[in-house]
């Protein structure tokens, strides 16, 4: 049986994961401005966000320059332009250490009454290695028929030979190092003859033909000597190509006389010259099939750190490969799911654990939304769902509730859905023809009361109270939403459009009966559905067509009862209206003709008992004499306001007025 243990929570405890419904809240403000998912997702990606606990994910540009600085790091800290300089020096001490030998030989020699044959062969043997070449690869291989005299130098010798030689053959597979590492008779032909297996499955393939059993085999017979189980040829290839890449890119670092050198070398000590045809026809079958790869990018000679050996330079310039990887995964990113191919444990070996996590957290996020049931796939593209729109217009809702002036107002929440009555919280002594709200704790009290403690409570009429209430008025509202150029170009329109989406969430889920209309205007006035709204965008047009847009207002509540009234949110004066034929004239400075045109269709709103309210940012001294006019006529009143407080003054006006009519009904 399972068993848990509880613990006080402290605040400190971290252990809820990053879910759907914290990604979207990341999303309302990319939504509601962009009103497309995959763009907002890809302005999430790129800036990063912060979890339920506080914790920094982050984005893309913070991650690449990570990626970069990391990598520049790397090469500042060696000196990959010598890989070949260690040996040279391991090999110097070896040199020094027998022709000191050599000198105690010819001097005991001497000193032993003239061994004339002894004393010759040492002074031959040390003549030998004055005259040796100057090149580490020539000093090698002159030194494979040398006779030493001092044994601990010639083991050294080998040593260093069968080092050489091993890491020769595993810098260009350095994942593969292991397996390169013995060189043995038997080892190296299994090496060619896998390498040769490669070989004909790259010219397979690039010929067109089914590679899939090749792969098969391939493994069957030498997948130990692959690290980390490829499962598809692909991974395979491209896994090798980019070490082979790494090797390319450390000569291409080389100065020309390096480069020869490390040829001359790989001459001198990978002696079988089929296993070098071997490797350069791998090298050149896999640039063809990957050529993307930088064979030839030059890294520089590097920083003014240590010299790198052979193996190591090869390790490190597969690192900064891997780094290249990284980098162009995510510079190519332009959805979550294209960094699922990330490795997150190899991402936390080249940066840190921090960047490992946000990767991760980043690539969970369309997956998150889609299990959430908030979006799904459609031709390849996320959309959302109608789930979706509703929970942006909620986000939308409560981050305006939450920035509201506690003092000033609570969130409020109808306790009964329909037209009927809203509970008041306070009794009344029940009279005859009120509804039986009876309120059990009232009257059981007045009957304790008048007849004393005991049981039963015997209760009289006048015992009874019932719970007062107050009538709910329906109310029908149209928003009417500026979307001309100038709202963008004054950033106005964020706020406005998540007023709108909000206003949609409140009405929609705790005024059910009441009637939202929405109308967007710019050149021109149009309805929007709901549905629309999450992708509603401003118009690339110029003119505010007010006239327009209260026509249909209008037009819209003249289908509804109920208290009717339209909020309109604008930053500026009318400078468009509707012509007789259905064409738009505009206008700036605006014409007499479109004020007379808006004001008459302000005063056929008044005629049908249509109350506007107007919402104005960045009020000129125009529109401030335009729409206190307006109220003037109307009787409705008008809201000097910022981005910031719009939603502020929206909300609680919509709210208090509700109350208000309850209360006159009542």
């Amino acid at each position: 049986m399972a068993r848990f243990s509880y613990s006080r929570w402290d605040g400190t405890q971290v252990g809820f994961e990053y879910g759907a419904d914290d990604a979207f809240r990341e999303l309302t403000d990319e939504l509601i401005y962009h009103g497309e998912l995959n763009h907002a997702l890809r302005r999430l990606l790129q800036r990063g966000f912060r979890d339920r606990n506080g914790a920094r994910v982050s984005g893309l540009r913070e991650l690449l320059e990570q990626v970069r600085r990391r990598r520049q790091e790397l090469l500042d800290s060696h000196d990959i332009g010598s890989p070949l300089a260690d040996a040279a020096r391991r090999l110097e001490e070896i040199l020094d250490q027998e022709r000191a030998a050599l000198d105690d030989a010819y001097r005991q020699a001497r000193e032993a009454g003239g061994d004339r044959d002894r004393s010759d062969a040492a002074a031959e043997a040390g003549l030998r290695l004055d005259l040796l070449p100057s090149d580490l690869a020539g000093r090698l291989k002159e030194l494979q028929s040398y006779d030493w005299s001092d044994a601990d130098a010639g083991r050294r010798y080998a040593e260093l030979v069968e080092q050489l030689r091993s890491e020769m053959l595993s810098a260009h597979f350095e994942r593969m190092r292991s397996a390169m590492s013995d060189i043995s008779p038997e080892a190296l032909q299994r090496n060619k003859d896998m390498i040769d297996a490669l070989n004909r499955i790259l010219e397979e393939r690039a010929a067109g033909h089914d590679t899939d059993r090749m792969f098969e085999e391939l493994m069957e017979r030498y997948g130990d000597m692959f690290p980390g189980n490829p499962q598809t040829l692909d991974e395979l290839l491209e896994d090798l190509a980019a070490q082979m890449a790494a090797m390319s890119q450390l000569l291409a670092s080389m100065s020309p006389d390096q480069r020869a050198e490390l040829q001359a070398l790989s001459d001198a000590l990978l002696e079988d010259m089929d296993l070098r045809w071997q490797m350069e026809r791998l090298g050149a079958n896999l640039r063809g099939a990957f050529p993307q790869m930088g064979w030839d990018r030059s890294r520089g000679s590097g920083g003014d750190g240590d010299p790198l050996g052979l193996g190591q330079a090869a390790e490190l310039m597969n690192r900064i490969g891997e780094l290249d990887q990284l980098e162009a995964i995510m510079s190519g990113a332009d959805n979550p799911a294209a960094l699922a191919e990330i490795d997150v444990e190899r991402a936390a070996q080249l940066l840190d654990d921090d960047a490992a996590r946000s990767l991760e957290q980043l690539a969970r996020v369309a997956r998150a939304l889609q299990d959430a049931g908030l979006a799904e796939r459609r031709e390849g593209r996320l959309e959302l769902t109608p789930r979706g729109l509703r929970a942006v217009g909620r986000n939308a809702l409560d981050d305006l509730f939450t920035r509201l002036v506690k003092d000033r107002m609570g969130r409020h929440s109808a306790e009964t859905v329909g037209t009927g009555h809203e509970r008041t919280y306070e009794t009344k002594a029940y009279e005859w023809g009120d509804p039986w709200n009876l309120s059990i704790e009232r009257t059981v009290r007045n009957g304790i009361g008048r007849s004393g403690a005991g049981t039963p409570v015997r209760l009289a009429p006048e015992d009874f109270e019932v719970e007062r209430t107050e009538s709910l008025t329906r109310t029908a509202t149209v928003l009417a939403l500026d979307l001309s150029l100038s709202m963008e170009f004054r950033g106005n329109f964020l706020a406005a459009k998540k007023v709108a989406m909000a206003m949609h969430a409140l009405i929609s889920g705790q005024y059910p009966t009441d009637y939202l209309g929405l109308v967007g205007f710019g050149e021109r006035a149009r309805e929007l559905s709901p549905a629309e709204l999450p992708e509603v965008s401003w118009d690339y047009s110029y003119g505010t067509n007010m006239h327009h847009a209260l026509l249909l207002a209008r037009r819209m509540l003249a289908r509804q009862g109920g208290t009717k009234q339209v909020f309109m949110i604008t930053d500026g004066e009318p400078t468009a209206h509707l012509l007789d034929d259905g064409e738009v004239l505009f206008n700036y400075p605006p014409v007499r003709e479109t004020i007379d045109r808006t004001v008459a269709e302000v005063l056929a709103c008044t005629r049908e008992g249509v109350t506007i309210n107007t919402f104005v940012l960045d009020a000129t001294p125009d529109l401030c004499r335009f729409v206190e006019r307006l109220a003037e006529i109307n009787r409705g009143r008008v809201f000097f306001t910022t981005p910031d407080t719009l939603g502020d003054y929206v909300l609680v006006d919509f709210l208090d007025q509700k109350r208000a009519r309850r209360r006159r009904s009542a």
